[in-house]
C-alpha cells in the first residue's frame, strides 16, 4: 500500500491495517522458521509495511493531539 492511500485513510482504519499486517507479518516468519517460504523477499516488504503504517499512524495522532490542543 502507497503513502498516499494511507494518508488518506482515518487512524482507526490504519489501526486495523497496522493489526493485520503485523499478523500477516507473523505468518511469514512462522513459514520462513518451518522451510515454508519460498520468497524471502516477503519478509522483508511486510516488515516495511508495518514499519510505515505504524510512522502513519503516529502521524495521525500527533496531527489530532495538535488539533485538540489549537481548539
Amino acid at each position: 500500500m502507497k503513502t498516499d492511500e494511507i494518508r488518506a485513510l482515518s487512524a482507526a482504519e490504519i489501526r486495523a491495517r497496522l493489526d493485520e499486517a503485523r499478523e500477516g507479518y507473523f505468518k511469514l516468519r512462522f513459514q520462513f522458521s518451518t522451510g515454508q517460504l519460498k520468497n524471502t523477499a516477503r519478509l522483508r516488504w511486510a516488515r516495511r509495511d508495518v514499519a510505515r503504517l505504524a510512522t502513519l499512524l503516529h502521524e495521525h495522532e500527533l496531527a489530532e493531539a495538535a488539533e485538540g490542543r489549537q481548539a
